[in-house]
Parts: C-alpha cells; structure tokens; sequence
C-alpha cells in the first residue's frame, strides 16, 4: 500500500466530509497537526465533531477550525488557552464534551483497541458522571465511558518510515499515539520520512499497522506560554 502522499491536500483528498468525528493529536501547541488541520480549513467541511485534548489557541491549530466555525462539538479536557472558544462556548454557539484528561486519552486507545466502553472512577459524584451507567466494583462505584471511534484521525509525529512506523518527540508523545489508534482512518504529518528498516524496532512508539497516509512538511514550533524574568543587575 502506497502511504506517502505529496501534500496535506492530497491525504486529505476523499476523506472530509460534513458532520463527521475527527480525533486530532497534540497537547497545548506541541505536536499538534498544522499542516493537516490547514487543509481542513480549506476545504470547507463544516459541522465537526472533534476530539483533542483542548482547541489550540486564537488563530492557530484547531483554533483557525474555531474562526471559521467548522466545528460544531468539541470533546476536551482543556479550554482555558483559547478565547474564541470560551465565547462560542458560552454564547451556546458550540457543543462542549467535558472529559477528564486521562478518561479522554483512555476513550481513545480503548476505541482504537476495539473496547465499545470501559468503567473507571474518574467523575464520579460529580456533573461528569451525570447520565452515565454506575456501577459497583468491590464496594466502589465507578462510571461507565464510550470507547472514541472516530472516522478520521489527524496526527503529528517526528519520523516515520514510508510503511507507516512512527516515532515521536519528547512532550508531543501525548495524546498522539492513542488519537491515531482510534481513527478508522489515520493521516499522519511528520518532519521526516527515513528509509523502511532505519528505525530502531524497539523505538518505534506506533506501529503503521494503524498509519492510512503519511505527509513530511516544515512546522512552526509555536511557544504556547513565554515566560521570562528580567536580567539581574549587580
């Protein structure tokens, strides 16, 4: 099977289409899916469901989705960086799908595993439990959640072989490997592509088994929060 394709445009092409759940990768602005979430943009598909740990921020990553209102529901765990957000959240312009960080990164592999659901402890007693099964496991109540099947997943890594194999960089090893597992389709954006058999089998953290397309592409390395202190004087 043939992976690698010229352009985010070209993976993309045939995949998009109205009202359909997408999966997308990155924590904060790190190894988040630019060039493929560009494409988006451009293509005009509207009425998205997506789910990522949060929404970029105001005019880059998911947050370019956010201005052009192609998203209709997000499912997150973090909204706080991202002002559009809050206000389409708050003027009832978008749907919001609280998760706990960890249950949303679990409803990913889960989905990408196969498991329809799962129970765990997180939310219980409070509004994330409200309207889901309970039930009791050893004298503790746990709450059931849906594993994520989405109809596409869009990832970042930092190489991958033109089999699909992927390896990721440091902090952006976040909720990439489980939103590339759940996606029924996978599109991958990386910044190298090396030749089949130079990874290290032991370092490969996701195996192309789960990768459809692959792209290589420049990145903007974005810092989400700059944070100095003024020079000390003498």
């Amino acid at each position: 099977m043939q992976k690698v394709y010229s352009n985010a445009d070209e993976a993309l092409d045939g995949l998009l289409k109205d009202g359909m759940l997408i999966a997308a990768g990155g924590f904060g602005l790190c190894g988040i899916p630019e060039l493929l979430i560009d494409a988006i943009v451009k293509s005009g598909v509207k009425d998205l469901t997506v789910a990522s740990n949060n929404a970029g921020v105001d005019g880059f990553g998911l947050g370019k989705l956010l201005d052009t209102k192609q998203i209709k529901k997000m499912m997150s765990s973090y909204v706080g960086e991202n002002a559009e957000f809050m206000r389409q959240y708050l003027s009832g312009e978008l749907e919001l799908e609280f998760n706990p960080q960890g249950t949303l990164a679990e409803r990913m592999r889960a989905g990408g595993a196969g498991i329809p659901g799962f129970y765990t402890k997180t939310g219980v007693g409070t509004q994330i439990a409200e309207g889901k099964e309970v039930k009791e496991f050893d004298g503790e109540d746990y709450i059931l959640e849906r594993g994520i099947f989405a109809d596409l997943s869009i990832v970042k890594a930092w190489k991958a072989d033109d089999t699909g194999n992927l390896v990721f960089r440091k902090t952006a090893r976040n909720f990439n490997p489980p939103a590339a597992m759940c996606g029924r389709v996978c599109v991958v954006e990386v910044e190298e592509i090396v030749p089949r058999g130079s990874l290290d089998p032991d370092h490969i953290h996701l195996p192309g088994i789960y990768v459809h397309r692959i792209i290589q592409g420049e990145h903007e390395k974005r810092i989400e929060q700059r944070t100095t202190r003024k020079k000390e004087t003498a």
